[in-house]
């Protein structure tokens, strides 16, 4: 107490000084309207530069949260998209974006379309049936697609029918690549469930992640390239820990395949020819 009436006798006259000041600033401005309209707008052009200030700040201050709702949003987007998509393609299969898409690949290749009489999914070595055969200009070797990707590949033929090996048969290995990125490996199934298979010898040193997309890459008669197979689910590591393994969520649902088309391009059996020569050398 002894300390604050130091205080307040040693500057009692610059107290004195603010009060009188404050006292006249108040005078001033609440009987004169020309000031006080002055004081009026002076004061909130302040509030309001402050407000902006601090909502500027705290907006920076929370963009970590918003940029982490931002991503969970976009995730539940990117499914809700991927399911209303497949829904989609069951409804109405000549009209879906994924169908027009693979339309458009194919734009330029003879296209046989055929109808699936038979199918399996729990065996370790799947096959189908189609109705379509050789007097409808179908070979083995020939590729077979739908909306959604890839089937497989014709395995025999009879005048009216044909027996495709679907990408879930245990001997079924087609090259494919990593769309943007050129890098390529052979995908193969390993049984179990028909939703996923696995894409072998990508390079270590290879660049991708979890979300890009899988596609035919062209290195054989079959398919040609840029044909989508589905979408990178996980990456792993190889047995011998010298390339990558990854999983692949497929774009065709087997379960409930029903149309397809088989696929023919120019010159393709005279490729096929030229590679089968080329093989029988390599074995001299």
């Amino acid at each position: 107490m002894r300390a604050l009436l130091d205080f307040l006798v040693k500057y009692h006259h610059w107290l004195l000084f603010i009060v009188l000041e404050g006292l006249s600033f108040t005078l001033l401005f609440q009987f004169n309207h020309y000031h006080n309209s002055v004081w009026a707008t002076t004061a909130n052009s302040v509030v309001g530069r402050v407000n902006v200030w601090e909502q500027g700040v705290i907006r920076y201050m929370k963009l970590g949260e918003v940029n982490e709702a931002l991503t969970r949003r976009n995730l539940i987007l990117e499914q809700n998209n991927e399911e209303l998509s497949r829904k989609l393609a069951e409804l109405t299969h000549d009209s879906t974006w994924a169908e027009r898409q693979q339309t458009l690949r194919l734009s330029n290749l003879k296209k046989i379309p055929a109808k699936v009489i038979t199918n399996s999914v729990l065996r370790r070595n799947n096959y189908m049936t189609i109705d379509r055969g050789e007097v409808d200009g179908i070979e083995p070797e020939m590729g077979v697609v739908c909306g959604t990707g890839i089937v497989g590949i014709v395995f025999m033929t009879s005048r009216h029918y044909a027996i495709v090996q679907p990408l879930l048969n245990g001997h079924s290995n087609i090259s494919c690549r990593i769309r943007g990125s050129g890098y390529f490996g052979y995908l193969r199934w390993e049984g179990g469930n028909p939703l996923y298979a696995v894409l072998d010898d990508i390079p270590r040193h290879a660049r991708f992640k979890v979300g890009d997309v899988v596609e035919t890459s062209g290195f054989s008669s079959v398919f040609p390239a840029g044909i989508f197979v589905g979408k990178v689910d996980a990456i792993e590591d190889s047995n011998d820990g010298l390339s990558y393994q990854l999983r692949v969520h497929l774009g065709t649902d087997f379960s409930q395949l029903q149309n397809v088309q088989v696929i023919t391009q120019s010159f393709q059996g005279e490729l096929r020819e030229l590679e089968q020569k080329a093989d029988s050398v390599a074995k001299l």
